[in-house]
């Protein structure tokens, strides 16, 4: 029997197949969570000018230098300054203009005294008429509540590196400097393949022998968190024609990686390899993990293919530590894991594969420690849905005593 293949050389075989797509247009409001494809470039100054941090009034700072409440000083007021609207005239000696927090401070302007250090009402009414005359009850310093054009960015300055991940602040800042369209990766599309006369769709009704897919709606979630968009196409029966029939119609929808569930392990009615072998080339097709020995990796027609065993635990597992990393390559996305480690509290056992533990995680005084979700079989689906991550057991390790420390893959947060 031929040795199994350690799981390090194979992720490292399958990442260095693995390239990025390539870029797509898409528009602002679409953009959440997608990678952008190249830097961009700020084209004009935010602010655009000169505005007022402030609802009060525009005025020149050298003209407050004595102002008290018990000696304002006084201005005379000779515009009235809407956010939206633009200044008149330059501000004399003595001068004030109202303005509203946004609007373009006036020339000559080098400073803004907020209403509320004013003799003026105006917040309390419906924005009546400016008065004649303001007095103002404190000194303010050059600058002093006036946002300078360009101190946010300048023109020209990058403001997102290729890579980026669109978030809100993001959109918001695309929005400001009226980037309506830009180039952002392509996200990868995966079509989900499956095989089995046992198995029914969710909404069919189970006969004798009979099961639910689940493999393939779990496999859609995962794709999706990773930032893929699966497609899934029908269950095939096991005959060699529907499943060659099935195949063909993955590589119809030109996608950028194909799944399979099931098929892969050794049995007679275990029909992809020979449909792999008109249509492809295998890589490797075992293993040395636990779950998921069974697992074929190759491509067909050029792109990328994977065979996972067909056990729920074994499609999620081997979907983790192989899958995740390749889509997230393909899709420009850094691979955002964490490992941690833990003190397992109960004795563990495995075959001598690298096993993959189901746990659940405690903090218990100054550590983090491990517990068993109960059974590990690779067809105990509810394992992973008590999960908090995989405990890993190294190759050799047949004997885990409790106590001992091991490292924990997270699938989820935790604190």
């Amino acid at each position: 029997m031929p040795l199994l293949l350690n799981v390090d050389k194979a992720l490292a075989q399958i990442l260095d197949d693995m390239q990025p797509l390539d870029s797509e247009s898409v528009a602002l409001a679409e953009s959440l969570d997608r990678i952008i494809a190249n830097g961009i470039a700020a084209p004009l100054d935010l602010p655009p000018f000169d505005n007022s941090a402030m609802d009060g009034y525009a005025i020149r700072h050298e003209d407050s230098v004595d102002a008290s409440p018990q000696h304002p000083a006084t201005f005379r007021v000779t515009q009235d300054i809407s956010a939206g609207a633009a200044p008149t005239g330059s501000l004399q000696p003595g001068q004030a203009a109202r303005i509203m927090t946004g609007a373009p401070v006036p020339t000559g302007c080098s400073a803004v005294a907020p209403v509320e250090d004013s003799d003026d009402n105006w917040r309390k009414g419906s924005n009546p008429a400016p008065p004649q005359q303001v007095q103002i009850y404190s000194s303010y310093a050059f600058g002093a509540n006036i946002r300078r054009k360009g101190e946010n960015i300048e023109c020209g300055a990058t403001i997102m590196r290729a890579g980026t991940i669109i978030q809100p602040a993001e959109i918001g800042m695309l929005a400001a400097i009226g980037c309506a369209r830009f180039e952002v990766l392509r996200k990868p599309k995966v079509v989900i393949l499956g095989s089995g006369d046992e198995l029914v769709d969710v909404h069919e009704p189970l006969g004798a022998g009979k099961i639910r897919d689940t493999n393939s709606y779990t496999l859609a979630g995962l794709i999706r968190q990773a930032g893929g968009i699966p497609i899934r196409l029908p269950i095939a029966r096991d005959n060699l024609s529907e499943i060659r029939a099935l195949y063909r119609r993955a590589l119809g929808i030109n996608p950028d990686m194909i799944i399979s569930s099931a098929g892969v392990s050794v049995g007679a009615a275990d029909l992809v390899r020979e449909v792999m072998d008109e249509l492809g080339d295998i890589d490797f097709w075992r293993i040395n993990m636990r779950p998921g020995k069974p697992l074929a990796y190759g491509a067909l027609r050029g792109i990328p293919f994977f065979g996972l065993p067909g056990n729920p635990v074994s499609t999620m597992v081997t979907f983790e530590v192989l899958v995740r990393p390749a889509l997230a390559k393909l899709a420009g996305r850094a691979l955002h894991r964490k490992t941690i480690r833990a003190t397992v509290a109960e004795d563990m056992r495995s075959d001598g594969r690298r096993s993959y533990d189901r746990v659940r995680l405690s903090r218990e005084g100054s550590g983090i420690v491990a517990h068993s979700t109960g059974s590990q079989s690779s067809g105990a689906l509810m394992s992973m849905l008590l999960a908090d991550g995989l405990v890993i057991i190294p190759e050799g390790q047949r004997l885990v005593p409790a106590g001992s420390e091991l490292p924990v893959l997270l699938l989820r947060a935790f604190e």
